[in-house]
């Protein structure tokens, strides 16, 4: 096999142009159930794009099949425009990072690292110098002769980076690579994660559940629901325009409350408010966003609500309220807005559009 070249601006800039990727139609099913339904999405070279949705949405399927791990039984898989459906897995030019770090306990750091250079026929030395890169790259040059068990899972999991960068792969595939990791380290990691990313220029593609990771890093997100893609756009269009009643569920923090929908806007306990998309007039579920919720003063417009417990988060407090029906209702404020629970205070909604749907 054709060794790769060395590529001495591994660690210390960008390498190459990422590289373009796109499903068309693609279906993939197990027995009768069907976990892809028509996925169409377009990549941009050098794009991050997480695929987010809860478990059994079909992200992780989806990311299989560009791996080649699993073959769809319908459309393509292009890769800079080359349809890659029948090339297998090793001849695809992708690295890969899973949950688990899959390290070989018996090798070292180095080692571990080097491993897929090896596998392709690069010489001892090539390898060993791509490898110190890569780590320097992840910021573990100086554990190089460590072994697996003498790393910390944070450790691991950026040794696993580093051999998945090391060969240069066209594409990177992050498959929910940061959720076995205690949350300070999953927070310093995935940054770390968006940094080389920037740096190399590497088309990545990220499967996660947590809304958050997705949002911090993402230059594009896909919400996934039942095999299908319900909506992909940055960060800022899902959080603040949500097309449908499922996304404004699943990303951010959302209240759902009675309203009355009829001719493009929905009345809230007497407050008018516009609607992002069109529902059918009649009965419907109000998604309210804790930051278009406020506290006011008695003499304002609004509703009595009682307080049912409220939380101080360093720079704001968010306060669960007691609204008419037993609704319980979500509200960001000042902290020095200071509620106690069993308190009756006043509740306002902001002007701003929301997403509703009809109730069953």
């Amino acid at each position: 096999m054709t060794a790769i070249q060395p590529r001495p601006t591994m660690a210390g800039g960008a390498t190459k142009a990422g590289t373009r990727v796109q499903f068309r139609g693609v279906v993939k099913s197990f027995g009768a159930h069907r976990v892809l339904d028509q996925i169409d999405l377009d990549i941009a070279p050098g794009e991050f794009v997480s695929l987010l949705g809860p478990s059994g949405c079909g992200k992780t399927t989806a990311l299989r099949v560009l791996a080649g791990l699993e073959q769809a039984e319908e459309g393509t898989v292009l890769l800079a425009g080359q349809d890659v459906s029948g090339v297998p897995v090793n001849r695809r030019d992708l690295g890969m990072v899973f949950q688990s770090y899959s390290l070989f306990p018996h090798l070292r750091v180095a080692d571990n690292t080097a491993f897929g250079l090896r596998r392709r026929g690069v010489a001892r030395a090539e390898a060993a110098l791509r490898s110190r890169e890569a780590l320097e790259l992840v910021g573990l040059a100086d554990l190089a002769d460590r072994y697996p068990h003498q790393l910390s899972g944070g450790q691991q999991q950026r040794v696993a980076l580093a051999r998945a960068l090391v060969t240069e792969p066209r594409v990177l595939l992050l498959d929910e690579p940061l959720s076995a990791l205690d949350a300070k380290v999953r927070v310093q990691l995935r940054d770390e994660i968006r940094g080389i990313q920037l740096r190399l220029g590497i088309t990545t593609v990220f499967v996660t559940h947590d809304q958050e990771e997705a949002l911090a890093i993402s230059d594009r997100v896909a919400v996934m629901t039942s095999g299908r893609i319900e909506q992909i756009g940055t960060p800022e269009d899902l959080y603040l325009r949500p097309v449908t009643a499922s996304v404004a569920e699943f990303v951010g923090l959302s209240s759902r409350v009675p309203g009355v929908a009829a001719d493009g806007v929905v009345a809230v306990w007497g407050q008018r408010l516009p609607l992002r998309s069109p529902v059918p007039d009649g009965p419907v579920e109000v998604y309210l966003r804790p930051e278009n919720v406020r506290l006011v003063a008695g003499a304002e417009a609004g509703i009595d609500v009682h307080v049912e417990e409220s939380s101080f988060l360093g720079s704001f407090r968010r306060t669960s309220v007691r609204a008419p029906g037993g609704v319980l209702v979500r509200v960001q404020h000042p902290v020095g807005q200071g509620v106690q629970p069993g308190d009756q205070v006043r509740l306002a909604l902001l002007p701003e559009p929301v997403v509703a749907r009809p109730v069953p």
